[in-house]
């Protein structure tokens, strides 16, 4: 029993990390569904843009924004001001443009019930989602609309990446990490959607739009009602966003944490989406992109403790379990530098960055089980 059990757990991390993406690259050469775009297809866009305290990058999101390649009288602009105590509201007003709104919120209730609320007043064909820090391209607009085109397109999602100037360990591993993403969501937008958004650059079709309660995760609750609607979400590498780095291991641990927790009772509360007979191929993709994912860490103990009863099995389980403390040892190694501020080389960042990941989600899904929500949060800069 302790023999399976342990196969098992390492079996399902294999195809976590190698397996799924491999069975993607595989079905998307024996079956892609097509896609429409138009690179002429120029509808009115709505681009809504969450803050909190953000007068240190406000302007500059702003006059991005005013700056993108796309018809001036096709493109609003929404601040959503989470209650901010700064300058935030007073720079929006002082941009002193038609095309830019304040809506702003007047006790603190987080993203999500901001975009909510400020969804009532918006009525353009497309909408957008961004966060103040999030700096576009200049065709980024135009790559997200593009594939709207075709209607059976429900959410466009972008491709947000580091400063390249600005990346430290932490940012460096996450790129590594994005790197691995990109590729699978290209192939799940070929095979049929592309599991959740990104809250730096996505956009809907705002007749898909459903209210959301205040402690969901906006970029991975939404794209699940407009799945579950009958319509299908497509990643585009093109429509690229630059954001700010998480500064340290430590605030992308607590960044995950709190993602995590959000994404798995949005999970919950949307759970046909798990019917393979009701979205077909996606209940698949979030079952192994997300939950199994999500669980790794937990089957990552499974195999620790049952290869530790296993050990007088013989030299096999011996060799294996020397194998783990060594990873975990230099894990460990790379929190204590972390901590003392110190740089680790980057193999030691790899095994430190995969334990943290699933720590995180761990203790993201008992937080969830034990009743806490995550509805307000600082930026990676405010903490």
């Amino acid at each position: 029993m302790i023999e399976a059990i342990f196969w098992i757990s390492i079996l399902i991390l294999v195809y976590i990390y190698l397996g799924y993406p491999l069975l993607l690259s595989v079905l998307k050469k024996l079956y892609s569904k097509p896609v429409q775009s138009n690179d002429q297809y120029l509808p009115k866009v709505a681009l809504i843009i969450s803050a909190f305290n953000e007068q240190d990058v406000i302007v500059d999101k702003i006059n991005n924004s005013l700056q993108l390649n796309y018809p001036e009288d096709k493109l609003d602009i929404w601040v959503v001001s989470d209650a901010s105590t700064d300058r935030t509201d007073q720079l929006v007003k002082e941009v002193g443009n038609d095309r830019v709104h304040l809506f702003r919120l007047q006790e603190r209730r987080g993203k999500t019930f901001g975009i909510t609320t400020v969804m009532e007043q918006v009525h353009s064909e497309i909408v957008v989602f961004s966060d103040a820090n999030s700096i576009y391209d200049s065709n980024a607009l135009r790559e997200l609309v593009k594939y709207f085109a075709d209607p059976k397109i429900g959410y466009v999602v972008g491709h947000a990446r580091y400063y390249e100037d600005q990346k430290n360990a932490s940012a460096r591993q996450e790129d590594t990490y994005w790197s691995f993403e990109v590729k699978m969501k290209m192939n799940e937008s070929a095979i049929g959607s592309v599991v959740g958004g990104d809250g730096a650059i996505y956009a809907i079709r705002r007749s898909l739009f459903r209210p959301l309660d205040e402690e969901d995760i906006n970029d991975f609750v939404n794209p699940m009602q407009i799945i579950l609607q009958g319509y299908r979400g497509i990643f585009n590498p093109e429509a690229v966003c630059f954001e700010e780095a998480s500064p340290s291991f430590m605030k992308e641990y607590w960044r995950k944490r709190r993602i995590v927790n959000r994404s798995w009772r949005g999970l919950w509360k949307n759970s046909q989406i798990l019917n393979p007979f009701k979205t077909g191929l996606y209940a698949w993709q979030v079952l192994s992109h997300k939950v199994l994912r999500w669980l790794g860490g937990f089957f990552g103990i499974l195999v620790f403790l049952s290869n530790l009863a296993l050990l007088s099995n013989g030299k096999v389980y011996v060799a294996l379990f020397i194998l783990q403390m060594v990873f975990h040892l230099v894990a460990f190694t790379g929190y204590l530098l972390d901590k003392a501020g110190r740089k680790a080389p980057f193999l030691i960042n790899i095994p430190y960055y995969f334990d943290m990941v699933n720590l995180a989600s761990l203790q993201g899904i008992w937080d969830a089980f034990r009743g806490k929500k995550y509805v307000t949060w600082k930026t990676i800069r405010q903490e």
